[in-house]
């Protein structure tokens, strides 16, 4: 499994990091390749600029509470935050998604609980900045959201 040099696309998970079932992990994680999480994250997990094929695979027994930013991402546990993913988006039977899905290709299977938002949008959305959560720029929230908004269609 690991240095596998086959991609999702033929059928195989690539795995170039894994987060075990018994890691916590209170924070930010940026990665490329393939992520693959057992075990906790609080916190944002994006794929690093310019990283090809970065993909996300959260396990049946794993959990993030924050936003996820990658190209493709597989879930089958439980996610508290929003998806922006600029290919696509899989939701297994034991997905349950807390939080909005950006997707350009979605695939839901039967049992997968959503508690948000699908919204279609463009290849881009996974390569905008996270964010900003100064107190300063909350009233700014308002506006960014309509510009970017604007951007996109």
């Amino acid at each position: 499994m690991f240095g596998s040099n086959k991609s999702n696309r033929d059928g195989h998970l690539v795995v170039d990091a894994l987060i075990g079932a018994q890691v916590v992990i209170r924070g930010d994680v940026e990665f490329s390749g393939g992520l693959y999480v057992e075990g906790t994250i609080l916190g944002k997990v994006i794929a690093a600029d310019g990283a090809a094929n970065a993909t996300l695979t959260l396990a049946e027994q794993g959990n993030i509470e924050g936003e996820i930013r990658a190209q493709v991402v597989v879930i089958s546990g439980r996610l508290d935050g929003d998806v922006h993913a600029s290919e696509r988006v899989e939701l297994t039977p034991t997905a349950r998604v807390s939080g909005n899905i950006h997707y350009q290709v979605v695939e839901m299977n039967a049992g997968a609980q959503l508690t948000g938002r699908l919204i279609h949008g463009t290849g881009q959305m996974a390569a905008l900045p996270p964010p900003a959560e100064d107190a300063a720029d909350k009233g700014k929230e308002g506006a960014a959201r309509k510009k970017l908004a604007e951007a996109m269609a």
